[in-house]
């Protein structure tokens, strides 16, 4: 690749058609070929990518999916190929990359969401979400619109482990991070263009890994090294690349297989 990938920076509805949907997620991962992506409706209805679907409804599974995984080449590949994935690493995966795709889900979950969890009520509701929509989304959206892409938003967030249940006052609990899930979005980030950095990011924060507890599990992570003096901080990568740790930690085929890294 000659540039890397960048978060989605322009906000957009189609969290409105489709949620987090970790299960059409993984059939898709399985099912496209990463040097073809771009698969049309009438390949995946023919080839019977998912159950029983509309054509319609096959098109907006995959105007999201390109944009939450095809415009993340090497992110594409090692999902792939990764046929052993442990069901709450699945759900941070998907998390993570809405977050890519989208600057709302984003901002809410990385910045709005990590605020109320450390507040006297540390929960969400649906005019929670309407009130943040109504500051930080688009003027140019209908009252309609901002309810229902709030509830959307908190949808997508109990999906996604972020909150304890899926009824309103939502508990805002923090998931499980594995080594395996936060080893992929360490590297992943490395190769994405985005707001912030290693140590302090909405992807990370989201889901409670921030400060000193961030600092103690990248320190006991095998898979990179932590220095830091000071403000002086300094990464050391044990791989090259999201393929090539892949191919080393929780893929069968060796990064070879996986694609070039270039």
């Amino acid at each position: 690749m000659t540039s890397h990938p960048v978060e989605e920076t322009r906000a957009h509805t189609r969290l409105l058609k489709y949620g987090l949907e970790t299960d059409d997620a993984r059939a898709y991962w399985r099912r496209v070929d990463p040097s073809r992506p771009q698969a049309g409706v009438r390949e995946v209805i023919d080839g019977q990518w998912f159950s029983a679907r509309s054509m319609a409804r096959v098109d907006v599974l995959l105007t999201n999916f390109r944009g939450r995984f095809d415009a993340f080449p090497h992110a594409l590949r090692v999902l792939h190929a990764w046929h052993e994935m442990d069901p709450d690493t699945r759900r941070l995966i998907c998390h993570w990359h809405l977050q890519l795709s989208d600057p709302l889900y984003r901002k809410f979950t990385g910045q709005a969401l990590v605020a109320r969890r450390s507040s006297a009520r540390p929960e969400a509701s649906l005019p929670l979400a309407v009130a943040w929509i109504n500051e930080h989304g688009p003027a140019r959206w209908s009252m309609s619109t901002r309810i229902q892409f709030a509830s959307k938003l908190l949808t997508a967030v109990s999906s996604a482990g972020l909150a304890a249940t899926d009824r309103d006052p939502r508990p805002l609990v923090c998931p499980r991070v594995d080594e395996h899930a936060l080893g992929y979005i360490l590297y992943l980030l490395r190769e994405v263009a985005f707001q912030g950095n290693l140590l302090a990011n909405p992807y990370l924060a989201s889901v409670g890994l921030e400060g000193e507890l961030l600092v103690a599990r990248l320190r006991a992570l095998s898979t990179v090294t932590l220095r830091r003096q000071g403000e002086l901080v300094e990464f050391g990568w044990r791989y090259p690349n999201l393929l090539a740790w892949a191919g080393a930690t929780v893929t069968i085929p060796p990064p070879a297989q996986l694609g070039a890294a270039g």
